[in-house]
């Protein structure tokens, strides 16, 4: 199997987004750039079955590996905010980059260009009820996931802390923001806004980060990694893919049964103090709302000067003032 034919497996993770919940278009199966619209799952060959060994550690720790511009990453942001918060005292969570996209030097199962990934973004966009515009690929497109990468294992070397930070504010740029996020001048802004030391940050994107990413590589390798996102709980469990929050508890509370799951102030002041930026299904997952309750109440929080609001073509997200990027 070469190298060019697992790039083009791997990228099916961007252009053909799966989710376990929702219907998908009918797919042929046989091509593995394609998702089980059963399973959700856009699935590469690993050459085996992931191979569980028992943790030695009692404390719960989930291994996560993502990608700035997976799409089905940004899909389960919501999920992962009220993990933390439920879980956040109990688990640790340790971010590794799964290279998405090296670059476009292939051309499988119709996608060559970054052109043909534009419709998906916004198509995936109204499978996660999260704002993606897929406009991106049409007027600044990135040739590739690794410099942003990169950056996010530059930013691990400050603070793990800040480094999410600066992840995430990544990912509103080119979710919503139409930014090409392997531009420095975004990655730097980033990292401004992460609270981040932005000259050290350029001197270890230029130099030690390129080894700790090319060690992340390894071990999504190493871990049979076949897609993202993929969660791995104390090296026990597995969660792949775009998957409910339900399913994230059961696989906690399957490797620790005993594990305690905290309550928190659920009101809008204390989320949008918790997480500065929230979209419309980040609020509703983590208020406990309908996404019609939420859509009122943040309409109503934004016409009294207590949010700011980015509207995009297929969706907005909102901001606390005092925050406002």
């Amino acid at each position: 199997m070469t190298f060019r034919f697992l790039v083009g497996a791997i990228l099916a993770v961007i252009v053909l987004e799966c989710q376990g919940q929702t219907k998908t278009p009918t797919m042929n199966n046989a091509n593995p750039l394609l998702c089980d619209p059963v399973t959700g799952i856009c699935e590469i060959p690993t050459g085996g079955d992931f191979q569980p060994v028992a943790s030695k550690e009692r404390q719960l720790k989930i291994i996560y590996f993502t990608d700035p511009i997976c799409s089905s990453c940004w899909g389960i942001e919501p999920q992962l905010r009220k993990l933390k918060l439920e879980y956040g005292s109990e688990v640790e969570i340790e971010y590794h980059m799964g290279g998405l996209l090296p670059d476009w030097s292939y051309n499988s199962g119709g996608i060559s260009k970054p052109a043909d990934v534009a419709h998906h973004w916004d198509e995936v966009s109204r499978y996660y009820k999260m704002p993606i515009d897929g406009d991106i690929w049409l007027t600044d497109p990135l040739a590739s996931s690794y410099p942003p990468s990169i950056a996010f294992k530059a930013a691990q070397l400050q603070d793990k802390t800040r480094a999410v930070t600066f992840l995430r504010i990544l990912r509103e740029m080119v979710f919503l923001q139409q930014k090409n996020i392997t531009r420095w001048e975004h990655m730097e802004h980033a990292g401004l806004q992460a609270g981040l030391d932005v000259v050290q940050l350029k001197t270890d994107y230029e130099g030690k980060a390129k080894d700790l990413f090319n060690e992340d590589l390894m071990l999504a390798r190493k871990m049979r990694v076949r897609g993202f996102p993929t969660i791995i709980i104390s090296n026990t469990e597995r969660v792949y893919g775009f998957k409910p929050y339900a399913d994230f508890e059961a696989g906690i509370r399957k490797v620790f049964p005993q594990v305690c799951k905290a309550t928190y102030a659920n009101d809008w002041k204390s989320l949008f103090t918790k997480y500065p930026t929230l979209t419309l299904r980040e609020y509703a997952e983590l208020s406990e709302t309908t996404l019609q309750q939420a859509a009122q109440q943040l309409t109503t929080l934004v016409g009294d000067n207590e949010l700011t609001v980015l509207n995009t073509k297929n969706g907005a997200l909102y901001l606390f003032n005092s925050e406002v990027r």
